[in-house]
């Protein structure tokens, strides 16, 4: 009987010793370490609240395009998208690329937190020397990105 006492009061020793470990106590007191994990817990929460009010703000306003001439090809464009999501985001720039006779050769995209995409265009009439304006594109993705965002209702 005095061996099980003897091994719940180790036991007890120790977790308390990694409680006041982790949340960095002074306190020797049980009842004061475990205040003093209270308000170590207390204040991560507080943290995690701030975290998402940043992560939420952050989603809600990023707006960033890139529309570069890649070097050594004939007219390619690298496209960089991120932005807030928007209902019909992907098919607005598609038809953008589209009107331009844009190809797009590779793509990859992402709609789970924000709406984010990369792109590689190729003019569809290469052979006539067409060459899109690369700060027209961007300023046209950026106009279909402040539509698509300011018509879009906040989830």
């Amino acid at each position: 009987m005095a061996c099980k006492i003897m091994h719940r009061r180790v036991a007890l020793r120790r977790k308390l010793h990694i409680l006041r470990t982790l949340t960095k106590s002074k306190s020797v007191k049980k009842s004061s370490i475990i205040m003093d994990a209270y308000h170590y817990i207390y204040n991560l929460k507080l943290q995690v609240e701030a975290i998402k009010k940043e992560y939420q703000y952050l989603t809600n306003h990023i707006q960033e395009v890139k529309v570069e001439k890649l070097v050594g090809t004939a007219g390619y464009l690298g496209v960089r998208i991120a932005c807030k999501k928007g209902e019909e985001m992907m098919t607005s720039i598609l038809e953008v690329f589209e009107e331009m006779n844009l190809d797009v050769v590779q793509a990859r995209f992402t709609c789970n937190h924000l709406f984010a995409m990369e792109a590689i265009l190729k003019p569809r009439h290469h052979h006539h020397h067409h060459h899109i304006d690369a700060p027209f594109l961007n300023q046209t993705i950026l106009n279909v990105i402040k539509t698509q965002t300011s018509t879009t209702p906040r989830v």
